[in-house]
């Protein structure tokens, strides 16, 4: 038998299930929701112990500390992952806290990202009533989810800075208006 070598199978799988989807409709711009421009609740579905929510919980907390994130947690790698993943996000659609998601995890090799190109969670993110920034991986790195999510991050970090305010840049803002 001949085999390709490298990630030359996933790769076409991947390939296979990205044509699959787009002409499903489910990377179709006219299905995005917008970002809210000051959220309540940023919902972060992700594993509890990487990188990534430390990460996003450093830059938030810089940028606009009262914003409250709820974490489902969920494994990010494996096997299990897709399953795993389109857990945490039932449980934060049903939590209605959120309104709007973060899911994410830090970079690595198209197998370690594998759960992110899970069909099932394509269409859980399709489906889902909240706004979902995706953040896997880093700006090299894509994903299926990437594609569906309404919109994508280069990186968990730059998730982080795309959805919340600068607490500074407002205060700023505030004192040039009072001082007029």
């Amino acid at each position: 038998t001949v085999e390709e070598l490298g990630d030359g199978k996933l790769r076409m799988a991947f390939e296979k299930l990205k044509l699959k989807l787009d002409k499903a409709g489910l990377f179709d711009a006219a299905h995005k929701k917008p970002l809210p421009a000051h959220p309540q609740h940023v919902g972060l579905i992700t594993s509890a112990t990487g990188a990534a929510v430390h990460d996003i919980l450093t830059v938030m907390r810089r940028r606009f500390p009262f914003i409250p994130v709820p974490i489902y947690p969920s494994l990010v790698q494996g096997e299990q992952s897709g399953a795993a993943l389109v857990n945490a996000l039932s449980r934060a659609v049903k939590d209605a806290r959120a309104d709007v998601l973060i899911i994410g995890r830090g970079g690595g090799s198209l197998e370690d990202l594998w759960g992110f190109n899970d069909e099932q969670l394509a269409k859980c993110l399709f489906d889902c009533p909240i706004p979902i920034v995706s953040a896997v991986g880093h700006e090299v790195d894509y994903t299926i989810c990437d594609f569906v999510a309404d919109v994508r991050a280069p990186t968990p970090s730059a998730a982080a800075e795309l959805i919340t305010p600068n607490l500074q840049a407002l205060l700023d803002q505030w004192n040039a208006t009072w001082d007029k």
